[in-house]
């Protein structure tokens, strides 16, 4: 890593030594928080600390974690941090505190399961699309994927709130709050083959406003499709204890992986708390340590 500046080490010292003053810490402790702030200042090379803002503190937490930090850990360098930062805005040195809204790791929180994209080709391109489960299939996954829509948002999801043309559905979730998530050609081009091709067939000239049918031609449940996941998952040789989440976790992940930001995703999974959403990061990281570990030269 870049070597840290001169201002850098100079507001590190100037704050450990305003520590000293103020609450006569031990000189390990001082350590300690010098330490944190200096991986910190590494990071962000050629950055100033007083010019980090919160997405810089959140990939430096990320990161952390990727190494394998325990979340005891990173919210110990996150507590340096707001003393760091509170301290700065005692002394007018910058305006707002950047960890204001950061909110401290959990311990023991478990990354979310997710699938590579290669993996979730296969499972895409499991059903059968011959027949109109399979194209019924084929068409949930598709949208599954496309939107990141929670497995109780899919099967619920009605005639009405699918608007093929602008390319969009209309979700009412958790707390009743609404959001329009948009399809992608792929999931577009899927919902009208099933609707046009099978949907009728399912029916049964039964009547249902439901998208997604059983072969009753009632609305499917939330567990009977979950065991569609898990049938289509072995049959694409894909040997994972899966979630119900798992397709909505790979469409959050794979989203950041190429570029997307955070408050974006948040908006399409529906979270009403960045937080939540910011557990995305930490997966991404992850994935691209290791690809960097596997195809870099001096990975």
């Amino acid at each position: 890593m870049a070597d840290i500046s001169l201002e850098n080490n100079d507001s590190i010292d100037q704050f450990a030594d305003a520590l000293w003053l103020e609450s006569g810490l031990s000189k390990n402790t001082l350590a300690a928080y010098r330490s944190d702030m200096q991986l910190l200042a590494k990071f962000i090379h050629p950055k100033r600390l007083l010019d980090v803002d919160q997405a810089d503190i959140q990939k430096f937490l990320a990161t952390l974690l990727a190494k394998g930090n325990k979340g005891s850990s990173s919210a110990r360098v996150l507590s340096t941090f707001r003393r760091f930062y509170r301290y700065q805005v005692r002394q007018n040195l910058v305006l707002k505190d950047p960890c204001a809204q950061v909110l401290s790791p959990k311990q023991g929180r478990p990354l979310p399961k997710t699938l590579s994209e290669t993996e979730v080709e296969a499972l895409l391109d499991s059903p059968k699309v011959e027949s109109s489960l399979g194209l019924r299939d084929r068409a949930m996954l598709e949208t599954l994927y496309a939107t990141g829509l929670r497995v109780s948002e899919l099967v619920n999801l009605k005639m009405i709130e699918v608007n093929l043309d602008v390319g969009v559905v209309r979700i009412v979730g958790k707390g009743n709050k609404e959001r329009l998530v948009p399809l992608g050609e792929q999931a577009i081009d899927w919902i009208a083959k099933y609707i046009n091709q099978a949907r009728a067939e399912l029916l049964r000239e039964k009547a249902s406003d439901a998208v997604f049918l059983t072969a009753r031609g009632s609305a499917m449940s939330r567990q009977a499709f979950w065991y569609v996941i898990k049938r289509h998952a072995v049959n694409a040789g894909i040997n994972k204890n899966l979630s119900p989440h798992t397709l909505r976790h790979a469409f959050a992940t794979h989203l950041i992986n190429h570029g997307a930001d955070l408050r974006s995703v948040q908006m399409l999974l529906g979270h009403s708390d960045l937080s939540t959403t910011q557990i995305y990061t930490h997966v991404a990281s992850e994935r691209l340590q290791s690809l960097h570990a596997e195809h870099h030269p001096r990975g």
